[in-house]
C-alpha cells in the first residue's frame, strides 16, 4: 500500500468549529477510516499537529482525537519540513499574520473564512501565495451540505425552469448569557474583534449565490444590533457594538433576485436552520441543511384569497421529498478531502484565496450598504 503521509500544522482547533468540524469529524475521521483512499493500493494519511495558546486544552485534543503531535510555538512547527500544510481557524483578526508566515516557511494554505476582515488584506494573502507558487484555499463548506447538493442537482438538470427568485432563512436564538449561557463567543458581538454576523454570513452567502444560483452583480442590506448588552464568558456584561442581524437583498446573473435574513436573534419555525426556497418557472424547492422538497407547476395548489374563512388549504402538503440512496460526507471533511487530493496528486481544487476574497468583499458591500442606505454593485476582482 503505497502512502502518501501529509503534516497539516492545525492552528485554532481549540475553538468550537476547529475542534468539531475541522479536527475530529474532518482529519480525526480520515485518519480513523485508514486514510484518504486514492487507488486500492494508495492513499493519503494526514499527519497532523496541534497549535494553540494553552497546552492543557490541546493535552485534551490530542487524547480526544488520538492526535500524538502538538505545541505552543507555531514557529517549531512551521520549521519542521515535513509539515506541508498550514491550516488557520483562530479568530479572524489572528490569521493575516500567521498565514504570512506560513507561507514564508513554504506552506500550503487552507483557511477558515472569513479569511480576514478586510479585502484588501485577503488578496494580499493570495497574491502573496500565487508568487510564492503555493497552493491555497478557503472554507467553503455550504457547498456540501446534503441539502445544498440535492437543489443544485435540480437546478443544473433544469427541473425548476428558469430560477426567478432564491429566499433564505438562517440562524437561531442566542442566549445572552445571563440566565442560560449563550451558544456562540463573545467576540463575535464586538466590531472591534472582528465581529458581527454580516462579516460572517455574506461571507457564506456569497460562494453559496455564486456557486449555485449565478453571480452576485449587486447588494442591499440593512444591518441591526437587536440585543444591546451580553454577558461574557467570565460572566461579565458587555456591550455589544457588532451586527447580530442582516437583512439582504442580492441582484444576481440571470435576472435573479435573492434575499437572505440572517439573525441570532430569532426564534425558528421552519424546516431548519438553514433554509433556502427556491422559485422557478417549472417548480419549486425548499433545502435545508440535509434535506430537499420539491413541488412542481401541475402540483402547485390555486389559492384563493379570502380571510373570513379558515384556510382550506394545507401548505406542506403537496410537496416532494428528494431523496437520493447517496451516503453524504460531512461537509467540511468532504472539502478537506478535496483539499489533500489537490496537495498530492494536484487535482482540481478552485475555491482558493480568491474565492474567500469574494466573501470579504460581499460582506464590507453590505457594510457599506447599511452605512449608506443605498445599493451597490459588486465589481469583479
Amino acid at each position: 500500500m503505497k502512502q502518501h503521509k501529509v503534516g497539516i500544522i492545525m492552528n485554532g482547533v481549540t475553538g468550537r468549529m476547529g475542534k468539531n468540524q475541522h479536527l475530529l469529524r474532518s482529519i480525526a475521521a480520515i485518519i480513523k477510516q485508514g486514510g484518504l483512499k486514492i487507488r486500492d493500493d494508495e492513499v493519503i494519511m494526514p499527519d497532523p499537529v496541534l497549535i494553540g495558546r494553552n497546552p492543557e486544552k490541546l493535552k485534551e485534543l490530542c487524547e480526544l482525537s488520538g492526535v500524538k503531535k502538538m505545541t505552543t510555538e507555531l514557529d517549531e512547527a512551521l520549521s519542521d519540513p515535513d509539515n506541508v500544510i498550514y491550516f488557520d481557524a483562530q479568530t479572524t483578526g489572528r490569521r493575516a499574520d500567521a498565514v504570512r508566515k506560513a507561507v514564508a516557511a513554504g506552506k500550503h494554505i487552507y483557511c477558515e473564512k472569513p479569511v480576514t476582515p478586510d479585502v484588501k488584506s485577503t488578496l494580499e494573502l493570495f497574491q502573496l501565495c500565487k508568487e510564492a507558487g503555493l497552493k491555497n484555499g478557503v472554507v467553503q463548506d455550504k457547498l456540501w451540505l446534503p441539502g445544498i447538493l440535492k437543489l443544485k442537482k435540480l437546478i443544473d438538470g433544469g427541473d425548476l425552469g428558469r430560477v426567478l427568485s432564491v429566499r433564505g432563512e438562517f440562524g437561531y436564538w442566542v442566549f445572552e448569557g445571563d440566565t442560560i449561557p449563550a451558544q456562540r463567543p463573545s467576540w463575535n458581538y464586538r466590531k472591534e474583534d472582528d465581529g458581527g454576523i454580516i462579516i460572517d454570513m455574506l461571507c457564506h452567502w456569497r460562494y453559496v449565490l455564486d456557486n449555485v444560483f449565478g453571480k452576485v452583480k449587486a447588494v442591499s442590506c440593512l444591518g441591526a444590533t437587536h440585543i444591546p448588552r451580553r454577558i461574557d464568558e467570565d460572566g461579565n456584561p458587555y456591550k455589544c457594538t457588532a451586527d447580530d442581524a442582516a437583512y439582504a437583498i442580492f441582484e444576481l446573473e440571470g435576472d435573479i433576485i435573492a434575499h437572505f435574513n440572517s439573525s441570532w436573534t430569532v426564534r425558528v419555525r421552519r424546516d431548519d436552520l438553514l433554509t433556502l426556497q427556491v422559485d422557478g418557472t417549472k417548480g419549486s424547492a425548499v433545502a435545508g441543511l440535509r434535506d430537499c422538497y420539491t413541488q412542481f407547476y401541475e402540483e402547485t395548489p390555486r389559492p384563493v384569497w379570502n380571510p373570513d374563512v379558515p384556510q382550506p388549504i394545507n401548505f406542506f402538503e403537496g410537496w416532494t421529498k428528494f431523496d437520493e440512496n447517496i451516503q453524504y460526507e460531512n461537509a467540511f471533511k468532504a472539502q478537506w478531502e478535496l483539499f489533500l487530493k489537490h496537495i498530492v496528486k494536484d487535482d482540481p481544487f478552485p475555491w482558493t484565496l480568491l474565492e474567500g476574497a469574494k466573501g470579504v468583499q460581499l460582506a464590507e458591500k453590505g457594510l457599506e450598504s447599511w452605512e449608506k442606505r443605498c445599493w451597490l454593485d459588486i465589481p469583479e476582482l
